[in-house]
């Protein structure tokens, strides 16, 4: 990201400052306020520079090294400074806005003393800086702000949440329930793709907003905070009526349906401005956001299933977006994949419209090729109209929104051709709308005006003009302008006849911006005409490139020239205003028309993928969330196989109610057990944006969640250890998961000693069974956890706990040499041994420790080849097991005790105790536990 270390010094702009100017500086840099997230940045027209803290961030950051940094002023008014090419401010401001999320930034402009703030960006609001972090780079992703106001009850927290798109204009709010970890905010915040969260002041205070501070932090977003008298509600309908699109009522009628999300909205607008930018009003959409409306997704589960990009990754593929970002058009399609990333669907019948579309993609190569060679050729219309409405847009916009919309009656006509099983839809969905936007009413009419308007033969040289002929001012100027070229060039073809030099070779006609038309000759030529040169004309400069020189008439020809053009011009920027502005009306259509476009952008890039993979995908059957099973055959992750050095090993995945619902799945590290249980989130997660899966046939029950608990890095920063970030993260599964949830887990209760580790995990596994019911993949080492599936409810010899199956990935060990191969296969029954000793013999440890931990191992675990059958349970074969110092009776019932009292200590409203009473509560838990321990040594182990 920074520039070459090699001669980093060589390429920063020199800092000029005389000792007046920097006195000034640094008498104005001291009464700036003490902001510690704001990165402040000063114009010096051709460079920019950073001082004092701000200074030190950048050399770190940027530069790589503090060499960078240069003193302005002595002694103790020093101040430490930094100076900043045009293009490295470019990549700094991209990195500080649309990158990290934990600083604003700040331009000033001015001289001396006096400087003043110019612009201000943060990573919700960037709208000031567009012009900087998109000049040379699509926009892939719009930012939102969201605001919460926050009311806690006995049920829990009540959220009221507003957010704002000032990108797309979007205006929303919701309203919902929430748990102590603040699930449900979580969810939200990854579903609308919140870079800024507003809270008021000492929000982040009590215990609770803590937790609250800390979702924020896992899901990248940085905290605002407004004071608590922004988030009111008066006026509220009245402002919004006059930033929305059409009439008060329906803002009205939403607003008046909520109870605590409006003064949420109000904190918004307060703090974006909005009200201050008539651009503005009128612009807006306002819309209700409901929780329930798609799959949700929490910031955990984004990570485990490779959702969105990372700076981190080796290639795009390694991230699911990076993988089915075939978008063509510029931008739109690849903010819209975002989107829908991020927003996975529930509804089956718009899941199968989406499916429907892509089969017919897929199917019709013809239709599929013709289509992307059209979608390339259009701009990013959002962006454009965004610029028009913002009062941003030039000729130069409107022209790019012309060349896309005369690209659309090719598209059409593609539609049109297409005469498979999915004509009608495809009609109802894209021809028709596009039938309507492309009539003499829409788009016809400003395909019209802009070519009466624009001069389109000028395009080639890349210069955006009005047309002479659209207006009788310009007509009579430009005719002007003409005739005084004329003169110009007659007089010129004079000049060379009275001097006797060959015209265009020796005497040159010049028009600059210092002296307007003058001639000009070499300094080669000079002394053959000097004489008449002091005589007749009158000599401008000399310089190496020759003599320039004019005459009376040329003179006043040129001024008459000059005064016609500045004329003209004027009548340009008026006309290009005008034609602007009407264009301007045809916003409503564009939007429409950049919505269509995006989708069948992205939905051509689902089907680009499913065809082009080495094993191409397969349309899943999608059925409700209370109806039919996940069976996913041969399925694949389709990230981990489109890496060049890997050869996928497929693997069936049948998770059905009543027999195979929660899934234990045990086996050698390095196995492919990570990889199998992320792939079934990855394939759910794929077929419910609307895409192909990689399997061979797949049919899918709707999730409304995806919950995945894979792995744990350390959160010192949060003074969060791993077993704890991990426990975290399975509190909020158990608060948070359904029975039409999904969820993933990956070696739970490693991160501290086995038997609580064991304990927590029969305990969690119980709970998801009995309680939850949710479908589940459990990936674990505690081979002991495999009982589960033989297990008895309440110890009823009648009654086995039901949908617990034990699958394996198998290894295969070599007798003679010892030696280990992964088979990534995944198959029914629990795994019969361990393989951790055989793993590090892989990572050549040597050979006397590999031999100790052999000794180990059979000191603590004796391993019996016996297979375990259990009278009047299923058919099914399992694995030999091991077996333990413990019976499977005795853990089971100490686990199930242990649950208990852990449960009744939860119960415990500790808050409101005295530490006496709360001490005399808690003895009365472990006398009970060390009474039922007399007769059960899991539990005795576990005290």
């Amino acid at each position: 990201m920074g520039e070459n270390l090699d001669d980093v010094n060589n390429k920063l702009p020199e800092l000029k400052l005389d000792s007046k100017q920097a006195q000034g500086f640094l008498s104005f840099f001291k009464t700036l306020p003490h902001d510690p997230r704001a990165i402040r940045f000063f114009d010096r027209r051709d460079y920019y520079t950073a001082h004092g803290e701000n200074a030190t961030f950048i050399a770190k950051t940027y530069y790589h090294t503090t060499t960078a940094l240069r003193q302005l002023g002595s002694g103790s008014d020093a101040l430490s400074s930094v100076s900043v090419s045009r293009n490295m401010f470019e990549t700094i401001a991209r990195d500080l806005l649309l990158e990290r999320t934990d600083h604003t930034l700040e331009l000033y402009e001015g001289s001396s003393s006096n400087w003043r703030l110019v612009k201000s960006g943060t990573p919700g609001n960037i709208g000031s800086f567009e012009d900087v972090l998109f000049a040379n780079s699509e926009m892939q992703d719009s930012p939102v702000v969201v605001a919460l106001s926050l009311n806690f009850r006995e049920n829990g927290c009540t959220i009221g949440l507003g957010f704002v798109d000032l990108t797309k204009r979007v205006l929303g709010m919701a309203e919902f329930l929430d748990d102590s970890h603040f699930t449900n905010v979580e969810s939200a915040l990854v579903a609308l793709g919140c870079k800024e969260c507003l809270l008021p002041i000492d929000c982040g205070k009590s215990i609770e907003n803590r937790m609250l501070c800390d979702v924020l932090t896992k899901c990248g977003v940085m905290l605002t905070e407004r004071k608590k008298s922004e988030f009111k509600t008066r006026d509220l309908v009245q402002d919004l009526g006059r930033l929305v699109k059409g009439s008060i009522e329906p803002v009205q009628d939403l607003v008046s349906g909520f109870e605590f999300a409006p003064g949420a909205l109000g904190a918004l607008l307060s703090y974006a401005e909005l009200l201050a930018d008539e651009s503005n009003y009128e612009n807006f959409t306002l819309r209700r956001y409901n929780l329930d409306s798609y799959m949700r997704l929490d910031s955990a589960a984004m990570r485990a299933l490779n959702v969105l990009e990372s700076k981190t990754d080796a290639n795009k593929n390694f991230s699911l977006f990076g993988l089915m970002n075939r978008t063509c058009t510029a931008g739109m399609g690849k903010r819209l994949l975002h989107i829908w990333l991020k927003q996975p669907l529930l509804d089956v019948k718009e899941i199968n419209s989406r499916l429907d579309v892509v089969q017919a993609f897929v199917e019709d190569t013809m239709l599929r090729q013709d289509l992307r060679q059209h979608l390339k050729r259009i701009s990013d219309i959002e962006r454009l109209v965004h610029n028009l409405q913002k009062q941003r847009a030039g000729l130069q916009h409107i022209v790019k929104l012309y060349q896309s919309s005369i690209r659309l009656p090719y598209i059409k006509s593609v539609l049109e051709r297409y005469d498979g099983q999915f004509s009608s839809m495809m009609k109802s969905r894209y021809l028709e709308p596009l039938e309507l936007w492309t009539d003499g009413d829409h788009l016809n009419k400003f395909i019209g005006l802009v070519e009466a308007s624009v001069d389109l033969d000028q395009l080639e040289n890349r210069e955006y003009m009005i047309s002479s002929s659209y207006d009788s001012t310009l007509t009579k100027l430009k005719e002007k302008q003409e005739l005084l070229e004329s003169q110009i060039h007659n007089l010129h073809r004079q000049t060379a006849d009275d001097l006797d030099l060959p015209i265009d070779k020796a005497l040159k006609l010049d028009k600059g911006t210092q002296f307007g038309h003058v001639f000009r000759i070499t300094k080669k030529e000079e002394p053959k005409i000097r004489k008449k040169l002091s005589t007749q004309f009158i000599v401008l400069e000399t310089r190496k490139d020759g003599v320039k020189f004019t005459n009376t008439k040329l003179k006043k020809l040129g001024d008459q020239y000059q005064q016609i053009l500045e004329e003209y011009k004027s009548c340009q920027k008026e006309l290009v205003n005008r034609v602007v502005q009407t264009a301007s009306t045809f916003s409503e259509v564009f939007e429409s028309l950049a919505e269509l476009i995006s989708e069948l952008d992205v939905l051509l890039s689902f089907a680009d993928l499913a065809s082009s993979c080495p094993t191409p995908y397969t349309r899943p059957d999608i059925t409700s969330s209370d109806k039919g099973d996940i069976i996913l055959e041969g399925s694949r992750h389709p990230c981990v196989e489109a890496q060049d050095w890997v050869n996928f090993i497929p693997n069936d995945c049948k998770l059905i109610r009543g027999k195979s619902w929660f899934q234990i799945i045990t086996g050698p590290n390095m196995g492919g057990k990570s990889t199998f249980i992320r792939q079934v989130g990855v394939n759910v997660l794929m077929a419910q944006v609307g895409s192909f899966v990689p399997c061979d046939k797949a049919s899918i029950s709707v999730r409304d969640c995806i919950f995945a608990r894979v792995g744990a890095g350390d959160c010192q920063l949060r003074g969060v250890s791993t077993f704890m970030q991990e426990m975290l993260e399975t509190a909020s599964i158990l608060k948070g998961a359904t029975d039409k949830s999904l969820i993933i887990i990956d070696e739970l209760g490693r991160g501290t000693s086995t038997y609580d580790g064991f304990g927590l995990a029969w305990a969690i596994c119980e709970h998801i069974v009995g309680v939850i019911k949710a479908p589940t993949l459990f990936a674990t080492h505690f081979h002991e956890l495999t009982a589960l599936a033989f297990e008895k409810v309440n110890d009823d010899p009648q009654k086995k706990i039901v949908g617990v199956a034990n699958y394996h990935v198998s290894a295969h060990i070599d007798t003679s040499t010892r030696k280990l191969t992964m088979l990534y296969k995944v198959e029914p029954g629990a795994c019969d041994q361990s393989f951790g000793i055989h793993v590090a013999e892989f990572a050549n440890f040597p050979e006397s420790v590999v031999s100790l931990a052999r000794e180990k191992a059979a000191e603590l675990e004796d391993f019996s080849p016996s297979s375990i059958s259990l009278a009047g349970t299923t058919d099914e074969q399992v694995g030999s097991k091991r077996k333990r110092v413990f019976e499977p009776d005795d853990m089971s019932q100490g686990a199930a005790r242990a649950r208990q009292i852990l449960e009744a200590f939860v119960a415990l409203p500790l808050e409101t105790m005295d530490k006496g009473k709360a001490l005399q509560e808690v003895r009365k838990l472990r006398d009970k536990l060390e009474k039922d321990a007399e007769n059960c040594h899991w539990l005795q182990k576990f005290l």
